[in-house]
């Protein structure tokens, strides 16, 4: 074998280990843990119950207060044990205004804009309650969405719980609908197993749950809040668990523009996330969660999306070597890169086309997705990135 087919073998594995091997050994590993899995029962009656907290951080969010305040009050779960709070630094187009109008709904409020993860530790000294739910206000949970997070938190060992993103799919959705939801459904699907094996590495800030008392004032330039935040609870030693019956519904993108506008911020947030939780790479010290934090999230956001890159040269090497029109093994190896960016191209054309057949648009989705992280770490290095909110546009 040449230096080449060997550096080509080594990207392809790289690869393929952490888009579909991961999931593999996750399911293989999961199926011997069930034989060994302790169940926990449910609370049983409301006085058992905890009071929790739902904080609502928003910036400028006035379109979606009345949705979403009466989706919460509308939750399943004991109303004297759930109070509900928003916090809305910055916000300069009556949002505060328009929930004070609401009894029994709490709002932090000041005029200085700093970011979520400043409001967020300016208001958490205030929450009293063993729980604290964090939700966005953009999104309507399930009305037992509350009731399935507490459950989790039945098991001591559980020290923060993550809710389900479910992406809202309509018949004729573009790329950013089609790819995302596909994405997610994927992605929901690992997360359930890597809970199921040990923890799953991070929440999804659309809705998570912590224990309050294991709430520790994050850094004030963090992009991810809600990774850094349930990280470092498992660094704790407790368990990050995931509920996909607790669950957050929005609308997917408007499109692929206002997706990787959010995903490039989002892969700014991982790589500062990397380099901030490095201890976690320890496998001696952290084990399992070492490998499941390296597999899952470390190489998505660092090393695999250069060896895509990598990929293309020198598979295109080896198919001239080989004969590139002769389809022997790597000549079939690069005609088939060339087909999927193609598919890739395609999907750009065909963006917010009404077509049915979405999975059209899932290649395009994956190179907006690894695209984004190229642009992320130029953006992080160049230290480019606010930490003030800049949420996407989404579909209606």
């Amino acid at each position: 074998m040449t230096t080449l087919e060997l550096i080509f073998w080594i990207l392809l594995f790289i690869i393929f280990y952490t888009y579909i091997g991961y999931g593999i050994v996750l399911f293989v590993m999961v199926k011997i843990k069930r034989l060994f899995k302790k169940n926990y029962e449910d609370f049983k009656d409301d006085k058992e119950l905890p009071e929790v907290t739902l904080l609502i951080p928003a910036y400028n969010e006035k379109d979606f207060v009345k949705q979403k305040i009466e989706n919460s009050l509308s939750l399943n779960y004991p109303k004297d044990k759930l109070k509900i709070a928003w916090v809305t630094d910055g916000s300069n187009d009556g949002t505060n205004k328009l929930i004070e109008q609401y009894e029994g709904v709490g709002v932090y409020h000041k005029d200085e804009r700093k970011g979520k993860i400043n409001a967020m530790n300016r208001v958490m000294p205030f929450v009293d309650t063993p729980i604290v739910v964090f939700s966005d206000a953009n999104t309507n949970l399930g009305e037992d969405s509350i009731m399935h997070i507490v459950n989790c938190f039945k098991d001591p060992k559980v020290g923060c719980v993550s809710g389900e993103k479910r992406i809202i799919s309509k018949e004729a959705d573009a790329a950013a609908g089609a790819g995302e939801g596909l994405y997610w459904r994927y992605e929901s699907t690992l997360k359930k197993w890597d809970a199921e094996l040990y923890s799953a590495v991070g929440a999804a800030g659309e809705l998570f749950a912590i224990r309050t008392e294991l709430y520790n004032e994050v850094e004030p330039d963090t992009l991810l809040d809600d990774f850094i935040i349930s990280l470092r609870v498992a660094k704790k030693g407790y368990t990050i668990q995931y509920n996909p019956e607790a669950y957050a519904i929005e609308t997917a993108s408007a499109d692929v523009g206002e997706e990787l506008k959010r995903k490039i911020r989002i892969s700014a947030g991982g790589i500062q996330s990397v380099i901030r939780m490095r201890s976690l790479m320890n496998i001696f010290k952290y084990g399992v969660l070492s490998f499941q934090y390296i597999s899952h999230r470390v190489l998505r956001w660092t090393l695999t999306p250069l060896c895509l890159i990598l990929l293309i040269p020198v598979s295109t090497a080896l198919a001239v070597n080989e004969g590139i029109f002769d389809f022997g093994f790597y000549a079939t190896l690069f005609w088939l890169q060339v087909l999927f960016y193609i598919a890739a191209g395609l999907g750009w054309i065909l963006e917010n086309k009404s077509l049915k057949v979405k999975v059209l648009f899932v290649p395009y989705y994956f190179f907006i997705m690894n695209l984004s992280v190229v642009l992320g770490f130029f953006r992080f290095i160049n230290n480019n990135q606010s930490v003030n909110w800049e949420r996407a546009k989404r579909a209606v």
